[in-house]
């Protein structure tokens, strides 16, 4: 049995906690290809006009996948807290994959918090399915929260080492299946490094400050994920000379979060790039130069 990853969406949040999972239980999985203009043509083809630019990259990945795996791991989630919610992509991305995909096999799971649904009993409710017990996907789910904590332990170590140089320092600010997507976020990051841009990213926020540093902003945000995009702002904004804020057109979330970011920005230099297709990037190192420039003259808009 193989079970296939598609690299994009929530990959970007739980692929360190997958992947240990079904390590732990030795079950094979494959993972999509990055994303490439191949890949957005694929899902654009199964998509609606209205569809993200994030989602229609997600259903590429799926059509690259169905005919290399048994199973293909497509969650639904809901809410993460009882008082909050995420994307409505994330709520119906079961559905949409089951309706758009015929011939296909999901391997699924739901979290909603509010009506008791966890993660812990999602884990061990795919473990059963896979021909585990109850034990063994308990155990396999734990020991991968270990694997998952570590991770962003890392991360927020890499942040730390970044700051500390005499770089330009630029705090990269979106979701990370923007930030980390090889068609989205990776042309604006080699841009940045080719530039001496120290580059620290919003997700590398310590997960416990995230709060905290959020309710400095606002303490009425409905969305689970900008959370963490508004907290990283408030986090970072004074050990970085700039901000890049990258988002996926038309997102709603964003469209909220962002506007409340750049309210709150006061002199703090930032820069909104919103990404609706992505056939011409010229505008966008355009915008990228100029924003580069106004930093090293020291201009503050």
């Amino acid at each position: 049995m193989k079970i296939g990853l598609p690299k994009a969406l929530l990959y970007y949040y739980y692929a360190p906690l997958w992947k240990a999972f079904f390590d732990e239980l030795n079950v094979k999985y494959i993972e999509s290809s990055d994303t490439t203009s191949k890949t957005l043509l694929l899902g654009k083809e199964k998509s609606i006009d209205e569809a993200c630019l994030a989602l229609k990259i997600y259903l590429g990945h799926i059509r690259e996948l169905k005919d290399k795996c048994d199973y293909i791991l497509v969650p639904r989630i809901f809410s993460l807290k009882k008082t909050e919610q995420v994307c409505t992509n994330f709520n119906c991305i079961y559905d949409l994959v089951k309706n758009t995909f015929k011939d296909i096999k999901i391997l699924n799971y739901n979290i909603d918090v509010k009506r008791h649904y966890t993660e812990k009993n999602a884990f061990i409710k795919i473990g059963k399915e896979l021909g585990f017990s109850i034990i063994e996907s308990r155990n396999a789910y734990k020991k991968a929260k270990e694997v998952e904590k570590t991770y962003y332990l890392q991360e927020e170590k890499k942040a730390k080492e970044a700051l500390k140089t005499s770089k330009t320092k630029i705090l990269l600010l979106g979701h990370p299946y923007i930030l980390k997507d090889n068609l989205i976020g990776k042309s604006i990051i080699n841009y940045l490094e080719k530039n001496n841009i120290s580059i620290i990213y919003s997700y590398q926020i310590p997960r416990d400050l995230i709060e905290f540093n959020c309710s400095k902003i606002s303490t009425k945000i409905h969305f689970t994920m900008n959370k963490e995009e508004v907290a990283a702002f408030n986090y970072f904004k004074d050990k970085v000379d700039g901000t890049i804020i990258l988002t996926a057109f038309p997102c709603g979330p964003d469209s909220l979060a962002n506007e409340m970011i750049i309210r709150k920005r006061k002199k703090h230099p930032t820069l909104l790039l919103t990404f609706e297709d992505l056939t011409n990037n010229t505008a966008v190192i355009t915008r990228l130069e100029s924003f580069l420039d106004m930093l090293k003259g020291g201009i503050h808009l």
